[in-house]
This record gives C-alpha cells, sequence and structure tokens, in this order.
C-alpha cells in the first residue's frame, strides 16, 4: 500500500477520564488556539473568578436552529490532544430528533466520546445545550454544558460551559466561517485543578449529504425542546470531586467488567439522559474471525461509506479514506466490537490487521474486502468479517 493521507495519521490514544473530542490544528496555532484573537492566554490557565452562569435566550430567534444547521456534517481536519498532533481526523455530526445533533469518536477498546447540542431549558430560558462524555477504561462519564456566549463579529463563534460549574470547570467553544471549523474544549479534571485547553479541531465540512438525509428522516431543524435539563436534572446526582465537593454539572460509575452494560452502567451513574432515551440511534456488533497465528495483532476498524478496499480485498480510491465516519482501534486479541450511539445508514466495513504490530497503517498489513452493511434506525446489527486476508 502505497503512503496515503490516512495511513500516515499518527495511532489515536485516550488521555486520562475528562478527554474531551472536540478537534485539531491548523497551519497558524495561534489562530486556532485563540478562537476570537481577544486575549493573550488563550490556554486559560489563569484563575477563572466564581460569576453566574447566564444562559442565552434563544426564544424569539435564530441563534438555536442557526448553530444546530452549522454543526451538521462530516467534518474532516486536524486533531490537537494535550501536545500531540494527528493529522488526520473525522467526526459525523447527524441529526437524530427534530432539535438534536449527534457526533461520536469510537476510540476502540479503551473507549468512546461523543458530544451532541439540543434545544433545552435552564434557569427557565430556552436555550442550547451539550451532552459530552463516554465510556473509558470502565468509567462511565457524562456532562452537561449551556450555551452562555455568541459572537458573529467574525464568523460565529459559540460558546458552551459546564451546566454547574461554569468556565473554570469545563467549556467548549467553536467557530463556523464558511465551510470551516474550529472547536476547541478546556478541562479541569472535575474541578481539581484550573481548566486548561485540552484538545483543538480545525477542519472542513467534506459533505453534508448525510446529514441531510437524517436532518429529512427527523424533520430537522425545528425550534423544539428536545429534553428539559430543568426539569430532568437533580442536583444531588452530581458526582463529587475529590474533595467531596460538588463543582460540576457530571455523572460518573464505574465498572471493572469488559462486556459491560452501557445502559446499566449509565442508570448507575444517575445520569438523566442515557442512551436508551435518544431516538433515532442504532447499535453495531463486529465479530473479527482471524488466523491463529495473527491472534495477537491490532485491529484497525473503520466504517465509511465508500469502500476502502475493492472485492479483492486492495486498497481503492485515496480519496475514499475521507469517507471514514468511525476508525476505532481494538486491543491485542479483541475479536468483538460495538459501535452505540451510530447514525443508520449504509456503510463499509473494513478491518486492517496491524501484520508486524507497529501502531500504523502499514504496507503488508492484512485487509478484508471492504463489506456493506445496511443501519436500520434504532436496531442493533451484527456483523461478522473472516476474510482479513489480502496483503497491502
Amino acid at each position: 500500500m502505497g503512503e496515503t493521507r490516512f495511513s500516515k495519521m499518527k495511532k489515536i490514544k485516550l488521555y486520562g477520564l475528562m478527554l474531551f473530542l472536540p478537534f485539531a490544528i491548523s497551519s497558524c496555532e495561534d489562530d486556532v488556539r485563540n478562537i476570537l484573537q481577544q486575549v493573550e492566554n488563550p490556554d486559560k490557565e489563569e484563575e477563572v473568578v466564581d460569576k453566574e452562569i447566564i444562559p442565552v435566550d434563544i426564544e424569539g430567534n435564530n441563534i438555536g436552529l442557526e448553530f444546530l444547521e452549522q454543526m451538521k456534517g462530516h467534518w474532516i481536519g486536524k486533531n490537537r490532544v494535550i501536545s500531540d498532533d494527528y493529522d488526520w481526523f473525522a467526526f459525523d455530526y447527524r441529526p437524530i430528533s427534530p432539535s438534536h445533533i449527534h457526533g461520536i469518536f469510537e476510540g476502540g477498546s479503551m473507549g468512546n466520546l461523543f458530544t451532541s447540542f439540543f434545544i433545552s431549558k435552564y434557569k427557565g430560558k430556552k436555550t442550547l445545550m451539550a451532552r459530552n462524555g463516554g465510556v473509558l477504561s470502565g468509567i462511565y462519564r457524562t456532562s452537561y454544558f449551556v450555551m452562555d456566549s455568541v459572537n458573529t463579529s467574525d464568523g460565529n463563534y459559540y460558546r458552551f460551559v459546564d451546566a454547574k460549574g461554569g468556565e473554570k470547570i469545563m467549556s467548549i467553544e467553536l467557530k463556523f466561517k464558511g465551510n470551516d471549523l474550529n472547536f476547541n474544549a478546556y478541562t479541569s479534571k472535575l474541578g481539581d485543578r484550573m481548566a486548561t485547553r485540552h484538545m483543538t479541531f480545525v477542519g472542513e465540512r467534506a459533505t453534508n449529504e448525510l446529514a441531510d438525509y437524517a436532518a429529512s428522516e427527523n424533520q430537522f431543524p425545528q425550534d423544539v425542546i428536545e429534553w428539559n435539563y430543568e426539569e430532568n436534572v437533580n442536583p444531588d446526582w452530581f458526582a463529587p470531586s475529590e474533595d467531596g465537593t460538588v463543582k460540576t454539572s457530571t455523572f460518573l460509575s464505574y465498572t471493572e467488567e469488559t462486556n459491560y452494560d452501557l445502559v446499566q452502567l449509565a442508570q448507575e451513574s444517575g445520569d438523566p439522559f442515557i442512551i436508551s432515551d435518544h431516538s433515532y440511534l442504532s447499535i453495531l456488533n463486529v465479530n473479527i474471525e482471524r488466523e491463529p497465528q495473527y491472534a495477537e495483532s491490532t485491529v484497525f476498524m473503520n466504517l465509511s461509506y465508500a469502500p476502502l478496499t475493492d472485492e479483492n480485498g486492495y486498497f481503492s480510491s485515496e480519496e475514499n479514506f475521507n469517507t471514514i465516519t468511525q476508525f476505532p482501534e481494538l486491543s491485542i486479541g479483541e475479536n468483538v466490537f460495538s459501535f452505540t450511539y451510530l447514525h443508520p445508514g449504509t456503510y463499509y466495513v473494513t478491518a486492517i490487521l496491524d501484520k508486524n504490530n507497529d501502531g500504523f497503517i502499514s504496507q503488508g498489513d492484512l485487509v478484508n474486502p471492504s463489506k456493506e452493511i445496511v443501519v436500520a434506525p434504532e436496531s442493533v446489527v451484527d456483523v461478522t468479517i473472516n476474510n482479513i486476508s489480502t496483503p497491502n
């Protein structure tokens, strides 16, 4: 296999419980990290004074619908996590109801991370909120954010802050300009330290086709409340920080089981808006069958909306790599993987067996002919890949 943009992507790693998955880095780092170009320290390392969270009131204006419309799409760009750069990254944001848009990063065996945006109620106001979290090394986390800032002086900028602790605990900020997206995330480990920049993504909308279809299916967008934070969240359920105080609108639970029940784990956390409460989304279970001599090899799994390989298992058009929507990495010896919170649609499943275990997709790795599957809304689909045998 020749060098492609995807083959040069660094191996994705997950960095601790409070990992956010917002998104990449451009050639001009200062412009990326400091979206509004208004402060000297875009990493927010200075202490933030406690202040009341004032949500942006979207009643009677187009702010909410404009944001949701701008967020939808298959985004491709570059990603920085702390100080590590990833040359290729993708996020797939599609509507799942009339006023809810969702995207998830499947990191693989260690866990995943999602961020969704929806119309809600907070402090008596109709506003936009975000839900961010996932499962990482057996730790279930979901955090809730509220939009507290909008700026349209140069592109469209939006900020969401922790719904209890505000900016000093966690925040995410997005800026849309033309077909470009900047997405930063800041975290403080549940308030046990000052919030600092954790991730930055800069990308372009590769296509709106997938999201437009989901929008039509869900009669999106509509200026209606998807889920009422004000009515459904009990602050007594929030997880405490290390010092025992509650500083964040976050729900936590933990399991040592590798084959955990996601719904049960979510219920144990106290999370009031769990996966089973989400409409339209599905689950895909992939079973890998491999030759015994490759039992200890890592498998790179790929979901894409165009085939990555031909009927013989050889990589096809390089452009098809930009149709990848999910790209988890399975642990050594792992043969079963579940895609949760999965958008319905037609996909191609391509498994790449890391024959030399160098942690990258490289020449000589074994690949299967991309297998087409159809995932219906609110379904559970099982697929087996048993022909990972073509050397590329």
